[in-house]
């Protein structure tokens, strides 16, 4: 398993709203034992707000893309921003899974570590006059080059507060099913840990599995003990090349 962290950095998210989110992702990682990948734009530091400042990979990446060869079979995603650049990195994920096919394939998205604009949502959306009221009253008062509101994809789904328009809203914001990958592979999409619901079914006979699942966060995934070291992942462990 791996976490790739895109542009958690406050030039894209100026209220922060996702470091919380951003922190429990790197601390779930370290507990794990997973390799820590940071995706960053610019040489400056300073605007990148991750508590953890020791990442296994600190890789350069202008629009979210990942300029290596990913072969791990279990990736969860982080950092926004959902519509722009995590969009990238999530292209870039399945375009390696499918130079690499492994029998199954889980990509986690960890929601309140996800920053958005809103951009996927539509005027005939029931919730769409909320969610925009909310991003105003957030936005308030800025000004300058950071002055667009984000909202995280957990207040999002808040915002939307329907199980099934939260279902049609996630397999929304995901890449076309047909994006790279063999037809061979069911795809399924999970909301925490309710039943998987079917988005494709792949040929007749195959095992193959894709799974994208949305937990609201890294916090519900920690391991059972708490106490464990956290202890960066050895070199080699992804299993990646550069491209």
């Amino acid at each position: 398993a791996a976490l790739i962290l895109t542009h958690a950095s406050v030039s894209f998210d100026p209220r922060y709203a996702t470091k919380p989110g951003v922190d429990a992702a790197t601390v779930m990682a370290r507990r794990r034992q997973m390799p820590v990948i940071y995706l960053e734009e610019a040489e400056t530091p300073e605007q990148y707000f991750a508590a953890d400042c020791e990442p296994d990979y600190r890789i350069y990446s202008e629009e979210g893309e990942l300029p290596i060869d990913l072969r791990s079979t279990d990736v969860h995603v982080a950092g926004g921003h959902l519509e722009l650049c995590l969009k990238r990195t999530v292209q870039d994920i399945l375009a390696s899974w499918s130079r690499h096919p492994a029998p199954r394939l889980q990509m986690t998205f960890l929601m309140d570590a996800i920053y958005s604009d809103g951009s996927a949502l539509r005027k005939s959306d029931p919730y769409n006059e909320m969610a925009q009221r909310f991003m105003s009253v957030v936005g308030y008062g800025r000004s300058g080059p950071t002055s667009w509101a984000k909202l995280t994809l957990l207040e999002t789904l808040g915002i939307i507060g329907n199980d099934e328009r939260r279902y049609d809203y996630l397999q929304r914001i995901l890449p076309p099913l047909e994006y790279g990958l063999p037809a061979a592979y069911r795809v399924e999409l999970q909301l925490n840990d309710a039943p998987p619901r079917i988005l494709r079914r792949g040929t007749a006979g195959s095992s193959m599995l894709l799974r994208f699942r949305f937990v609201d966060s890294a916090a519900q995934l920690m391991p059972a003990d708490a106490d464990a070291a956290p202890g960066a992942a050895a070199d080699g462990q992804l299993g990646f090349s550069p491209l």
